[in-house]
């Protein structure tokens, strides 16, 4: 089984069980790191070309901020953009502006492949990552409460889990509202375990982004890390383990081409033996 165990954890007691979405279930935002980046740089600089300095910054910036809410990000691009000094405050956009830019070029690719899922043209198992309807499925066989939790916009992210024929699995779909206060991740994991009572062990969050491995950490819920190499949909990305790792994750996989095995390991007996990879 191609797991990667870091650290002890009680199994067989989960009840419910939240999924990120992009990069943990779908690929139809695959990319999108290579559209934020030349937006960034781009607003940052203005109509100059970008230094290595500019350009380092901004690849740190997207790799810690996987995760969140787009208009987090933008608002730490605004951040940038007044330090940096390099286009005049008049022509400096608010959060709200730099997101509808970015958005902009990012749903091009986006609504492409949905067309292409709808004409039947690409079937949309190439836009996940591998084995994840499987393992959902599992999760739901075993009596789980499943949700998703996203930084992409509500609406996008519900029409984008109908188009990938996983949105009936979930007893919720949440992502970003227009307002930070409304939504969060840690809002909605924080809720769901006082609504219903549970202990952290009880909870499974499975994510590739370091926000909602931190957000389980915090809460003492079991983090179940998805180090997938996103452009070819299955398989470790290295850069993506390592960033996970220090998140905190408790358990590793490439993707869940194993959803079987896997899901055997995190239900068997909490006393049962395994090994530490």
């Amino acid at each position: 089984m191609d797991i990667q165990i870091l650290r002890d954890f009680p199994r067989g007691r989960f009840k419910h069980a939240l999924f990120d979405f992009d990069g943990t279930i779908s690929l139809l935002r695959e990319g999108w790191q290579g559209i934020m980046a030349p937006v960034m740089t781009e607003m940052i600089c203005g109509g100059a070309d970008p230094s290595e300095e500019i350009q380092r910054e901004v690849a740190e910036f997207i790799e810690e901020s996987t995760g969140i809410q787009t208009l987090i990000q933008m608002q730490g691009l605004v951040e940038i953009v007044r330090r940096r000094g390099l286009v005049p405050e008049a022509e400096v956009l608010d959060e709200h502006g730099y997101k509808a830019a970015y958005n902009d070029r990012l749903m091009v690719p986006v609504r492409e492949r949905l067309a292409a899922i709808a004409s039947g043209a690409i079937p949309r198992e190439r836009f996940m990552v591998l084995g994840s309807a499987s393992f959902i499925a599992g999760l739901k066989e075993r009596g789980l409460t499943l949700y998703i939790f996203s930084g992409t916009d509500r609406n996008d992210v519900r029409n984008e889990a109908e188009a990938l024929g996983v949105a009936h699995y979930f007893a919720e779909i949440w992502g970003a509202l227009p307002s930070l206060e409304e939504y969060s991740k840690e809002k909605v994991l924080r809720e769901i375990i006082t609504a219903h009572g549970l202990q952290g062990s009880e909870v499974l969050i499975i994510g590739d982004g370091p926000v909602e491995l931190r957000n389980a950490k915090e809460h003492g819920c079991v983090a179940l890390g998805v180090a997938s190499d996103e452009q070819a949909g299955h398989g470790w990305d290295p850069a993506k383990r390592e960033r996970l790792i220090k998140a905190g994750a408790d358990l590793l996989v490439p993707d869940f081409g194993e959803a079987e095995a896997l899901g055997e390991f995190l239900f068997a007996s909490p006393d049962g033996p395994w090994q530490r990879s």
